[in-house]
């Protein structure tokens, strides 16, 4: 015993392939397409290898690819094997699905107590252990769906979604030009610019400051569905009255978190300008906005999302035939459910992008700041 490992993933996963062999077949008597014998048992093997290579004493990195390729190519030929078959899926069935999972889990526990000497390495990691975690996510949606017949117009598979994404390319282009080109990215450098603009001004006039603020924290409470339709009857219903819709949610929370940022330098730092004869621009520059950097990038992160939203919810009140919002509006109405979660997919992508951009600018402007010296 000595030489094998505690693995209580690997333990459970046996515990299910020995319970799904006492409750075979995987699928109902009436299935289209059954599982033959022959494609029964390479999913058993798989199982019962990444099983027990999970007590093994051999390398991390090893133990993680085997893991990952048993784990993987089961999942794999359960979901294939479903096909054609839905809503006809039985127990052990399940069990397979359940006991594939947790060698998935095992093998992205192995990759994260994994220490690379290069950083790339590093960085790679840090790359395929979220990936692995958000294709399981899928992986089990997708064999639930299909195993257990969940109604289409409830909650499509993932397969379903991505055949909608690659046949409406053009469609979706379109309403990413609308919605994300024009009102998002418009809305965001203006709301951005001028919540920081207005923040430097408050920050020099007291009584400013002292009126703001309070405005800021009501003005963030506004519901988007008050704020929207106004907007649509004050620009139009094109994309300018999305952009002033984005503008005012993004506005308010950069001017907060830039006022809060520029009062977070010391004073014995403000002390020491002082000292050296530094006028108020002189500290502002080389002191008080770099202190300010970590408050500013959290408002531009909180803002990528906020942007989006906005942008999408403002849509529903009044649009060109052609927008995120539009769609999702008009499809849910129309009863293609696919459409709505291929538009909603779309958005998520475009969005986790869009705060990752923003992410990565951060860490490049304030290296030199504690939560980034990490690693």
């Amino acid at each position: 015993m000595t030489y094998l490992l505690r693995s209580w993933q690997g333990s459970i996963a046996l515990l299910l392939c020995l319970l799904a062999v006492a409750r075979l077949p995987l699928l109902a008597t009436g299935a289209l397409t059954p599982f033959a014998a022959g494609g029964t048992i390479p999913i058993l093997l798989l199982i019962a290898v990444g099983a027990l290579a999970s007590f093994l004493r051999i390398g991390r990195p090893a133990r993680a690819f085997v893991l990952f390729v048993t784990a993987h190519t089961a999942a794999w030929l359960l979901i294939g094997g479903i096909s054609g078959n839905e809503g006809d899926a039985r127990l052990s069935y399940f069990l397979l699905i359940a006991a594939s999972w947790l060698l998935g889990w095992r093998c992205i526990s192995e990759l994260a107590d994994i220490r690379p000497p290069s950083r790339q390495t590093m960085m790679a990691l840090r790359l395929l252990i979220p990936a692995i975690f958000g294709a399981w996510v899928l992986i089990l949606w997708e064999a639930i769906t299909r195993g257990a017949g969940v109604p289409f117009i409830l909650l499509p598979p993932p397969s379903a979604i991505w055949d909608r994404i690659v046949s409406s390319v053009p469609i979706l282009a379109a309403d990413v030009r609308q919605t994300i080109f024009k009102a998002v990215l418009f809305g965001y450098v203006v709301g951005c610019a001028a919540g920081f603009a207005v923040a430097i001004l408050a920050d020099r006039i007291s009584f400013l400051r002292r009126g703001l603020l309070p405005i800021g924290n009501l003005m963030s409470a506004l519901p988007i569905i008050g704020v929207a339709p106004i907007m649509v009857m004050w620009f139009g219903f094109d994309w300018q009255s999305k952009a002033a819709v984005v503008i005012v949610m993004t506005f308010f929370p950069m001017l907060v978190n830039t006022v809060a940022g520029l009062g977070a330098s010391g004073s014995m730092e403000r002390d020491l300008m002082r000292s050296y004869a530094s006028g108020y621009w002189q500290t502002l520059v080389k002191l008080r906005l770099p202190a300010a950097m970590p408050f500013i990038f959290n408002a531009l992160k909180i803002n990528s999302t906020l942007a989006l939203i906005g942008a999408i919810v403002a849509e529903f009140f009044g649009t060109p035939i052609v927008g995120m919002g539009f769609r999702i509006s008009t499809e849910i109405g129309r009863m293609n459910v696919d459409m709505v979660w291929a538009e909603i997919a779309v958005a998520a992508v475009i969005g986790s992008v869009f705060y990752g951009v923003v992410a990565l600018a951060e860490r490049a402007t304030t290296f030199w700041h504690p939560s980034n010296r990490g690693g």
